[in-house]
Order: structure tokens, then C-alpha cells, then sequence
């Protein structure tokens, strides 16, 4: 079982069996007020203070910024080099995707990825049950960059998030028009916005469904 929590832009905290993780925290510049959630792990997708804010978080987590295999607290993390542009990283930088074995379940967090994937990043990905994909626009993936990823990837479930207006009018950062243009290119047309997700591998849908998430912070 695991329970996602969104707390805007990037940051999620991921609670397993054994460890709770937060991805990307964030600092005060970003308008979303102050994290202040306590972790074992912390992970740094992208190195910028909308992502990289350790000092927001409680607690003395492990922390880790990029690529590579990690064991921490009886939970395995994967790390997959890429860019935050779609320049190899000109523009923005580079960019950590994490994967996290959550008991039964595989997340993978794409942070500020900017580009569709090339065949490596693919492979080293592998099969994912939970996706969180950035939909930004003006800082990560256009919509379709976003639905192509998903595509490469083939998760059964699917959480958007980096965009500037989360479903309770929070800010974050990105294009206020994204989730629309997300939902709609996904087909969604009426969807319910969840407080958490709790997932297990049971629970998974035959085909990828998406989950609106309502951001914490």
C-alpha cells in the first residue's frame, strides 16, 4: 500500500511500509506558503528552490539528487539521468527521474523533465504503476510532450502535477491554463479531485486512469 500526498508544484510525500518520502520540496518563493512535513528520504529531481529546499523539510532525511540505485531504510530508489528542457539541458539543466519501490508498487516521479524520453530512459524506467508527470507548459511538458510520455511510459495510473493552478486555485508556478488542456486531451471531461491517493497493487485499473490530486500546502 501507498499514500501519495500533493503538497503543489513538484513535492509529493510518498508513505510506504517502512519510510515516508518527499519529492522536490520547495521554498517560500514559490507562493505555496511553507512545507514543514518530516521525511526519511528526500529526493532533489532538479537544482532550483522550487525543487531543492531541504531546509523545508523536518527531520534529518536521506537525501539524493541524481542517477543511481539506492537503498534506504529497506526501500529501493532508482535515479534516470535527463533534462529539464528539451536543449539537453541548456536552457534549465539537467533533471533526475525517481523511481520508488513501494512495496508492490513501482511510482516514478518525473520532476522538471522537459523532453520526451529516447529508448534508454525508456528502458531504464521500465514498467511503472503510478505516474507523476509534470503538465507545466511553460516550464516542463506541453500537453502533448506530456500525453507522449505517459505513452513511452504506459502506467496504469497517472497524477498530474507542476501546473500553476492546482484543483483548489493554489499557485505553482506554470501554466494556469494546463490542467484544462491536459484533461481535455486526455478525454477527461467531469473528474473528481482527490484529497490522497492510497494505492496497492490490487487496487490498479486495466488501463491508465488519472487522478486529480488536491494540493496541501
Amino acid at each position: 500500500m501507498a499514500e501519495i500526498t500533493w503538497y503543489g508544484h513538484a513535492c509529493f510525500r510518498l508513505k510506504g511500509k517502512d519510510a515516508t518520502i518527499i519529492t522536490d520540496p520547495y521554498d517560500r518563493s514559490l507562493g505555496l506558503g511553507t512545507l514543514g512535513q518530516k521525511a526519511d528520504i528526500v529526493t532533489i529531481s532538479h537544482d532550483h528552490p522550487h525543487h531543492n529546499a531541504i531546509s523545508a523539510v523536518k527531520g534529518e532525511p536521506f537525501v539524493t539528487r541524481g542517477p543511481g540505485e539506492y537503498e534506504v531504510r529497506g526501500m529501493f530508489i532508482t535515479g534516470v539521468w535527463s533534462y529539464a528542457d528539451d536543449q539537453k539541458g541548456k536552457v534549465r539543466g539537467r533533471n533526475t527521474i525517481f523511481l520508488f519501490h513501494l512495496g508492490d508498487l513501482v511510482v516514478c516521479h518525473l520532476g522538471s523533465l522537459g523532453h520526451t524520453l529516447n529508448s534508454q530512459q525508456v528502458e531504464a524506467i521500465g514498467d511503472v504503476d503510478v505516474l507523476l508527470v509534470p503538465i507545466g507548459e511553460n516550464t516542463t511538458l506541453t500537453t502533448t510532450k506530456a500525453i507522449e510520455v505517459i505513452t513511452q511510459i504506459e502506467p496504469k495510473i497517472v497524477v498530474p502535477m507542476h501546473y500553476e493552478k492546482s484543483a483548489n486555485g493554489n499557485g505553482g508556478g506554470g501554466d494556469a491554463d494546463a490542467l484544462a488542456k491536459f484533461a481535455k486531451e486526455m478525454g477527461l471531461k467531469d473528474w473528481q479531485v482527490q484529497d490522497k491517493l492510497s494505492v496497492k497493487g490490487s487496487d490498479l485499473p486495466e488501463t491508465t486512469h488519472v487522478v486529480v490530486l488536491e494540493a496541501k500546502s
